[in-house]
């Protein structure tokens, strides 16, 4: 953890000697993990404590129609889901120890879908996408589970322009720093979904993709999770270090 340092004068029997007082950063980077559809945030857990080991604070969490509100999976919309998002969003950005200024969101497949979003509505500074899905904005209020899968798979394997398509205005107008994490061999979101979410980023301050070789849209070998988790808190560790870097200097 990068630390701010001080001189300090130490009087010993009508003598000085130098010392250096090393403290830790007054706040905090925070870091909220957005899980996909059908999950939860126990797998985001083990990586959460990963980067949470870096000095950020972490906040992972159950969109409605998971977990313990899995009843609801029959009627919540992407409204709702994004409400929950922005609640969570709020909850994070309150704690007292975070620097609102360096927040980070993660968010996979659906997850990373409203994470994109969530980046027009609330201040990211580090954006981490892995298997982003994407929706039509047309039906935003009809339940998710509604949603006609063929149309969802036409429209995920041709190209989408931001002009069309609110995650990818969201994206095409983002300045942070973004992290694009694909599985090559993914039946749900498949490379031109990929590709359009990176064609949108135009105005980043940095844009990372990795392939996941071999990889499902689940992750089920436990050799990709294990890759996944090092390509992450490998990214985190760069722009969390740096961004302490670089703020030291403007100090």
């Amino acid at each position: 953890m990068a630390t701010h340092s001080e001189a300090v004068d130490i009087l010993v029997e009508d003598e000085h000697i130098a010392g250096t007082f090393l403290t830790p950063p007054t706040k905090l980077p925070g870091v909220l993990f957005v899980h996909g559809w059908g999950g939860s945030q126990a797998r985001d857990l083990a990586r959460a404590r990963g980067i949470a080991g870096l000095g950020c604070i972490c906040l992972s969490f159950d969109l409605r129609g998971h977990a313990q509100t899995q009843a609801q999976q029959q009627t919540v919309t992407r409204e709702q889901n994004l409400k929950d998002l922005l609640a969570a969003y709020d909850l994070l950005a309150q704690h007292p120890h975070i620097d609102p200024s360096a927040i980070a969101v993660v968010g996979t497949s659906y997850g990373g879908y409203l994470a994109a979003i969530l980046t027009s509505l609330r201040p990211v500074r580090w954006l981490a996408m892995r298997v982003p899905a994407l929706y039509r904005d047309e039906d935003w209020v009809m339940p998710k589970r509604q949603l006609d899968r063929e149309v969802l798979n036409r429209l995920r394997r041709s190209r989408v322009r931001p002009e069309d398509n609110r995650a990818l205005a969201a994206c095409a107008a983002f300045r942070g720093d973004v992290l694009i994490v694909e599985s090559e061999q993914d039946s749900f979101v498949p490379h031109e979904t990929i590709m359009s979410y990176r064609a949108a980023f135009q105005q980043t301050h940095s844009l990372t993709h990795r392939i996941l070789l071999g990889a499902d849209h689940a992750l089920s070998e436990e050799s990709c999770q294990r890759a996944y988790t090092d390509i992450l808190v490998g990214w985190a560790t760069e722009m969390v270090v740096g961004g302490r870097l670089n703020r030291r200097k403007d100090e």
